[in-house]
């Protein structure tokens, strides 16, 4: 296993579309959401055990979350989990593991990755990430993984590619367009020359770090003057204060969509970001009228079909005449609500907030 290998998974989110199951407390990447046996962050920290010495796995959360973090990953130091303050987005996040992982081993070469997403086929996985990793050393280049589309969707952000390769393999990045109307996503599919933006990046510590410095100064600022404190006792204390400075901005806007030199590697392995309620009934085992329940020991359901349901273990739940829906108990919390109206959760989140404050979120 090659000793300049390392991972960023980042674990500071609080996946508000999962309401009520993810909590701010709680939230989705620490759930096992689809009754696998292990939690989302589990599932992404065992697939770069196979990339990667486990010393260089480095998780980036926010800081109520990291006894969750040391809880669900056995084996991880604390030097390993970098704790954020407050959110800011993901360049600051990418910035404090890639500038500490730079002041380590300035020959690294690292692989930047949500804790939320699913991956079916991990050996493919493995593999192209690998392959990114070995081609993000021998160039100076910044890699983003695009999944090749199976259909117009407008939850995703897509990346325009050219004919210009790295290894016959790896195209030149020509355009990011972030969620289009399905017309425009109709239009992507149709031209060829468009992948779904993974989220999950491979670059050289030298080459993001040159990227900061020439698209971030400021943010590039803030974490160059902590080198002298990183993997020390005043690490966590500075970068503390230094975060309250940091611009919200992600990777994706305040680099990738700048910086000259990105290239895309069409991928396919499984993906899907579970993004929504939708998602997980799309990957979840129905029965023979469409309903996926998770757990369904003490569900009955009576001319119902299409539904998304997901209740405490034990409980027992009757529905009757219900067609695509989604039911979610958690924390005290029932949901109810047709499974083509799950965009407003959000702003039931919000509602609930300003009615009974933070208790039920």
């Amino acid at each position: 296993m090659n000793k300049n290998y390392y991972a960023i998974i980042m674990a500071g989110g609080i996946g508000s579309r999962f309401w009520p199951i993810s909590r701010t407390s709680h939230p989705k990447q620490f759930i096992d959401i689809l009754g696998t046996g292990k939690t989302l962050i589990q599932q992404t920290y065992d697939r770069f055990l196979k990339i990667c010495p486990q010393e260089n796995i480095y998780i980036v959360t926010n800081e109520i979350y990291s006894g969750l973090v040391k809880e669900q990953l056995q084996g991880i130091g604390d030097h390993q989990i970098l704790t954020e303050p407050v959110m800011r987005n993901t360049a600051p996040c990418v910035a404090y593991g890639c500038f500490k992982i730079e002041s380590i081993n300035p020959d690294a070469a690292i692989v930047v990755a949500p804790s939320d997403h699913l991956i079916l086929d991990e050996a493919a996985f493995v593999a192209t990430i690998e392959k990114s990793l070995q081609a993000a050393t021998a160039n100076d280049c910044l890699i983003t993984l695009g999944i090749k589309p199976s259909r117009p969707d407008t939850g995703y952000g897509y990346i325009q590619y050219t004919d210009k390769t790295i290894n016959n393999e790896f195209h030149k990045v020509k355009t990011f367009t972030e969620k289009p109307s399905l017309e425009i996503a109709k239009t992507f599919i149709q031209s060829g020359d468009f992948l779904w933006n993974a989220g999950i990046f491979v670059w050289s510590a030298k080459a993001i770090v040159a990227a900061f410095g020439k698209y971030l100064p400021d943010m590039n600022d803030i974490f160059a003057d902590a080198r002298s404190v990183y993997n020390t006792d005043d690490e966590k204390a500075h970068i503390h204060t230094a975060y309250q400075q940091c611009t919200n901005i992600s990777i994706d806007y305040g680099i990738m969509e700048k910086a000259a030199n990105v290239y895309v590697l069409p991928s396919e392995f499984g993906w899907s970001d579970l993004g929504t309620w939708a998602s997980i009934y799309q990957l979840a085992e129905k029965d023979y009228v469409g309903n996926a329940v998770i757990p369904s020991e003490k569900v009955i359901m009576y001319d119902s079909s299409n539904c998304m349901v997901n209740v405490p273990e034990g409980k027992l739940v009757v529905l009757q005449g219900l067609h695509d829906f989604i039911v979610v108990e958690s924390n005290n919390t029932l949901l109810i609500c047709p499974r083509d109206q799950e965009q407003n959760v959000k702003q039931v989140v919000a509602d609930v907030k300003q009615k009974f404050g933070t208790k039920y979120i």
